[in-house]
């Protein structure tokens, strides 16, 4: 295949080869112009500029028709040619076939998301797209749009906010938040009243340098202070602690209705309401008419929403229901 040159096409506007071609097609001035929507003037200096380019006259006038000379009719079959690829290229669709599909994708995960969603979703893959590999990691909300953007993941699942014009945001639910407990060990009324709460030792999620975790922000604006004398990075040590030990333990909902019975532990209603972050989905707008990253962007969702199938292929910029 020959090199292009493209300082050369640079210089040419290709939408001389459009003109050109409408006047092949239609023989005169007036009818190109009215196919491509343009002035007749316009489409006058096209070819007067088409003149000057190719070193030709191009057409002549016949009667009320514009003929064709010999340049013109040996170049019109690669115009069209080269006009029928441009337009395919700009219409192609990806072929994305999940069955067939060979790709890695890299989520980005706030807090349990990777736990709750992760499992479910490679079980699912596994199903209906053999060839696609999941990799999950850990994304941190200051993080999470700079990772987007230079391609370190290929869409994030957390408590993110919608970040710049450049990124996609989707609410997906409102977390809810239970506590647990030994009744072995502990042995609490269900459901837990506030005095009781209150009073319990805790065990609390925490990324960071406090024991309040994850719930500092929501406890302070409750007005509320727990004796927490346990905290950890990962939601499992979390149950298992409260399994051993006599401690409240307050996850999310949807932690613990999964994980809950396996540790042996007994689950209430919380005594009060927390004011939370929505869990979110982020991506960039460079993947939007990606189909197999829409096909995984569903698959998401209806992890979420329970559906215990993939769908099939998607294509194009969706604004998926919230789950």
């Amino acid at each position: 295949m020959s090199s292009i040159d493209h300082f050369d096409l640079r210089s040419f506007d290709l939408n001389l080869l459009v003109a050109f071609d409408a006047l092949m097609q239609e023989g005169t001035v007036t009818r190109a112009a009215a196919r491509l929507k343009i002035g007749q003037p316009a489409m006058s200096h096209s070819l007067a500029t088409l003149r000057v380019l190719m070193q030709d006259e191009l057409f002549v006038r016949v009667g009320q028709a514009m003929q064709p000379t010999a340049k013109a009719l040996a170049v019109a079959p690669r115009v069209r040619h080269a006009l029928e690829q441009m337009q395919d290229a700009i219409r192609a669709e990806d072929g994305f076939d999940p069955a067939t599909h060979q790709r890695t994708f890299r989520i980005g995960f706030s807090s349990e998301m990777e736990l709750l969603l992760l499992p479910d979703l490679a079980a699912l893959a596994r199903r209906t797209a053999p060839g696609i590999r999941l990799l999950g990691r850990s994304a941190d909300k200051n993080e999470v749009h700079h990772l987007l953007d230079n391609g370190t993941i290929d869409v994030a699942v957390g408590c993110f906010e919608p970040g710049a014009q450049r990124h996609r945001h989707q609410h997906l639910f409102g977390p809810e938040l239970m506590c647990c407990f030994n009744a072995a060990l502990l042995p609490l009324a269900t459901p837990i009243s506030l005095e009781d709460y209150h009073a319990a030792d805790h065990a609390l999620i925490s990324l960071g340098q406090s024991l309040q975790g994850c719930l500092d922000e929501a406890l302070t604006r409750a007005g509320l202070s727990l004796n927490v004398v346990m905290a950890g990075s990962e939601f499992l040590t979390i149950l298992a602690a409260a399994a051993e030990a006599p401690l409240v333990a307050t996850l999310p909902a949807r932690m613990l209705r999964r994980f809950g019975a396996r540790f042996g532990l007994t689950l209430s209603p919380l005594p009060l309401t927390f004011d939370l972050p929505l869990v979110s989905m982020v991506w960039s707008a460079r993947s939007d008419r990606d189909a197999a990253a829409a096909w995984l962007r569903h698959g998401i969702t209806a992890v979420l929403g329970g559906q215990n199938e993939l769908p099939a292929a998607a294509a194009g910029p969706q604004r998926l229901r919230a789950v």
